[in-house]
């Protein structure tokens, strides 16, 4: 019996993926970069085993036994034509994933899940494999996956070859590189989504205009702007391109037809604030991203954390775990003069996960 148990973060982008010019390979219509965040508050653990007693193959995600789908069929056919280990051409093999965050609620389960399946398939099928190698099969589970395999800021290249071989993920900075950068995930629903991302990407696909011309037009200078206030550890532009692009993506779901809601009022409540805030400061004092979903993300520097986590539990709370100076008291300590009470929804988030920059898969 061969068995190896690995966990693997969430990464969040900032330059958003959305869209694919080939759905088989996974392949994005742009290229992409996302934050990774901590293992210790956000991951999925997943063991695989291979034993010559199983005579199937078998997936069990949070303790439910799922059907093995068309994505994964591929990655580990993959694998199995990749391993030079003669007997793990047929072997079976079971996996046990479960993760400690809420699944297909837009909180990039499906990167973290594939990414830790894709490294502990990799230990197992293919030992000599990098991280860089593994990100292109775990493209094919789940495009955003390739970017969870590195810690840090990751960027996911489109590449340009039909055989997608070019399509992956590399690291643009190290978890080291920014250390006082924190998050704050706002859970406004923990409900599955009603269009699941796969579907409403290849709606937007067939139906937005717009999409294109992100994808060719807005996308790549984006991609080197953020790069840059990355490596320069500028707050300020890294917040304007974040909000800007997060903003982009969403306006593509509602180009979409029919338009695809993803925001609720609670997620605009949020956007709303978060503007107010850094209007009335004359800086960048969060910066608000949502993925295909309600929650939001706000990346905050260390020294505002405990103002901006003030702010949306009093705001949206009360929140376990989340309580501490009120926010008007931190607002004045702050000299920020600025009345958020307008943009009040008692009981409009569940939780709140603090949370910083994490690093990548490890071996458990």
């Amino acid at each position: 019996m061969k068995e190896v148990t690995v966990t693997a973060p969430v990464n969040i982008a900032v330059i958003k993926y959305w869209g694919k010019r080939n759905v088989k390979l996974n392949l994005p219509t742009n290229s992409s970069l996302s934050v990774t965040l901590s293992q210790d508050h956000m991951c999925s653990k997943t063991t695989v085993s291979v034993d010559d007693s199983y005579d199937t193959d078998s997936l069990f995600l949070n303790d439910e036994q799922n059907e093995i789908g068309g994505r994964l069929s591929n990655v580990l056919a993959a694998f199995r034509s990749l391993t030079e280990d003669a007997s793990l051409k047929d072997a079976k093999v079971k996996i046990t994933s479960t993760n400690n965050f809420p699944t297909a609620a837009g909180l990039a389960s499906s990167a973290s899940g594939f990414a830790a399946l894709v490294f502990a398939l990799g230990k197992v099928f293919v030992p000599t494999y990098n991280n860089s190698q593994l990100s292109t099969i775990a493209r094919q589970g789940s495009g955003s996956a390739c970017r969870s395999l590195f810690g840090g800021f990751v960027a996911w290249e489109k590449g340009e070859s039909e055989d997608g071989t070019d399509s992956s993920a590399v690291e643009v900075a190290p978890k080291s590189h920014w250390d006082d950068l924190d998050a704050l995930i706002c859970v406004v629903s923990a409900n599955k989504k009603a269009v699941a991302s796969t579907a409403g990407m290849q709606r937007t696909v067939e139906t937005s205009p717009y999409l294109m011309h992100r994808a060719e037009q807005v996308v790549p200078q984006r991609m080197a702007d953020i790069t840059d206030a990355i490596k320069n550890k500028d707050f300020d532009k890294f917040a304007d391109i974040t909000m800007r692009d997060s903003n982009s993506f969403h306006a593509t779901c509602l180009d979409t037809h029919p338009p695809i809601f993803y925001l609720t009022d609670v997620s605009r409540l949020i956007i709303g604030v978060v503007h107010a805030l850094n209007e009335a400061a004359g800086r960048a004092v969060a910066a608000y991203t949502f993925d295909a979903g309600p929650n939001a993300v706000l990346y905050v520097q260390r020294k505002d954390k405990d103002l901006v986590l003030s702010i949306v539990n009093d705001l949206f709370g009360p929140c376990e775990g989340a309580q501490g100076a009120s926010h008007s008291t931190l607002l004045h300590e702050a000299k920020i003069d600025v009345d958020l009470t307008n943009f009040k929804h008692a009981n409009g988030l569940s939780r709140i996960i603090q949370t910083t920059i994490g690093d990548g898969p490890r071996v458990v």
